[in-house]
């Protein structure tokens, strides 16, 4: 089975081959010719010179000609010791090659060098800087992403769960998980947001619903209360939770907020290094994990969501195209303006390529001589012999040239001492 393929390419440079070959062998011809025409002529004169360089460049040309053939292939079929190298070494000839790049290309340190040369986030982001490319980029995501979420079945979806997350989520304790991350969540005021928006609910319930917030505290009102009273009472109370709301709302010191970031800290503490509370938390996770629902609600959610990717991606108006435009816009601006953004990529960009180096480079260089391995050793030499016979061709040509210069140079030396 052969395991190279011919090209088209490959068609032009054995045509350019054969060229060569004709004109190096034609020449070697015409010395041939030049010699026997010229061999029984008087040598004292001109003739001399000619027949002796005719006769050199025959040498010469002969010589080439075996060295050339002598790489690929027995000269004339006989098996002369240090002939066919190509064909006899090719294993040999692989092993160097893949040593030869595995030293010269892909070592950590060129690779760094070549990726910091090549500017590729200064590139990316002129890039991303064109409409059409934006668009292309959107369009690619878009139509590998359609076919991955559609193979992706619901049955797929659901035994992934059952079968493989929620039993190593139940295995794998949460508590110091969640207490360093609600920790850091706390430290760095990004639950403020959170607690805002759930300020604005309750605010604007109270203000829409002022007969229900009646209701609720006018059924914990003693019985012998009298109604006006009951009544003044809970619009006193009223008002007090809306203003009350409205205060923690606008002021990001008020008492009630450091009460709760209070709560939070003690609460991750708690989460990190009490052992009962992490193991209450456990138990809740792992209710909750073991819960029939779980999974049905999970698939169900997964199943919205995949509704929605597909449609967005199909709808070139929805907000997938919209933002993903302007995502795509701010990264190119970024890149292309900002030194630090350029810096970060590239920087992750190295330690990646790094990773692949160090760590895969042995088995990419042994691509080449397993590859070269697998070759036909016929079918290999012929290869080669394709790709750089053309150019040793001239090395016949000027074995021609230079033998039959080297022929008039004896010839005149023996003219001179004789």
């Amino acid at each position: 089975m052969s395991f190279l393929v011919e090209t088209p390419a490959d068609q032009a440079r054995r045509a350019g081959l054969r060229r060569m070959r004709v004109v190096a062998t034609s020449l070697l011809v015409l010395a041939a010719v030049v010699y026997l025409l010229t061999v029984r002529m008087d040598h004292d004169g001109v003739w001399g010179y000619v027949n002796t360089a005719a006769e050199a460049a025959m040498v010469g040309a002969m010589a080439d000609w075996f060295a050339v053939t002598a790489l690929f292939k027995h000269p004339l079929g006989l098996p002369i010791p240090h002939t066919a190298l190509i064909k006899r070494r090719k294993d040999e000839l692989g092993r160097s090659l893949e040593e030869f790049v595995a030293q010269n290309f892909l070592t950590e340190e060129i690779a760094r060098e070549r990726l910091a040369s090549a500017e590729v986030g200064l590139r990316l982001g002129r890039w991303l800087g064109r409409p059409a490319s934006r668009e292309r980029v959107l369009t690619e995501i878009a139509r590998a992403g359609r076919p991955a979420l559609e193979r992706m079945s619901d049955e797929d979806v659901e035994d992934f769960l059952t079968s493989l997350l929620l039993p190593r989520l139940a295995r794998e304790p949460i508590s110091p998980i969640a207490g360093s991350l609600l920790d850091s969540v706390v430290a760095q005021g990004t639950h403020a947001g959170l607690v805002d928006l759930g300020l604005d609910q309750v605010g604007a319930w109270l203000a829409e619903n002022p007969e229900a917030f009646a209701d609720v505290v006018g059924e914990k009102a003693p019985w012998w209360t009298p109604p006006w009273l009951d009544d003044r009472v809970i619009g006193w109370g009223y008002k007090q939770a809306v203003e009350w709301l409205a205060e923690v709302r606008s002021d990001r010191d008020h008492p009630a907020r450091k009460a709760l970031d209070d709560l939070l800290r003690r609460l991750a503490d708690d989460l990190q290094h009490d052992p009962e509370v992490q193991a209450s938390a456990e138990r809740l996770k792992e209710a909750l994990l073991a819960h029939p629902q779980v999974p049905r609600s999970a698939v169900a959610i997964w199943q919205s969501l995949k509704v929605a990717l597909v449609g967005a991606m199909e709808d070139r108006e929805s907000y997938f195209w919209s933002r993903g435009e302007e995502l795509l816009a701010h990264l190119g601006e970024h890149l292309e303006q900002d030194p630090a953004w350029r810096d970060r990529l590239e920087g992750h960009l190295g330690e990646a390529v790094a990773f692949a180096v160090n760590t895969y480079g042995d088995e990419l260089t042994q691509v080449i001589s397993v590859t070269v391995g697998r070759w036909d050793a016929d079918e290999a030499s012929s290869r080669i012999e394709l790709y750089v016979g053309r150019d040793l061709q001239f090395i016949r040509i000027n074995g021609t040239v230079v033998g039959a210069l080297v022929g008039l140079v004896i010839h005149a030396v023996s003219q001179l001492v004789t």
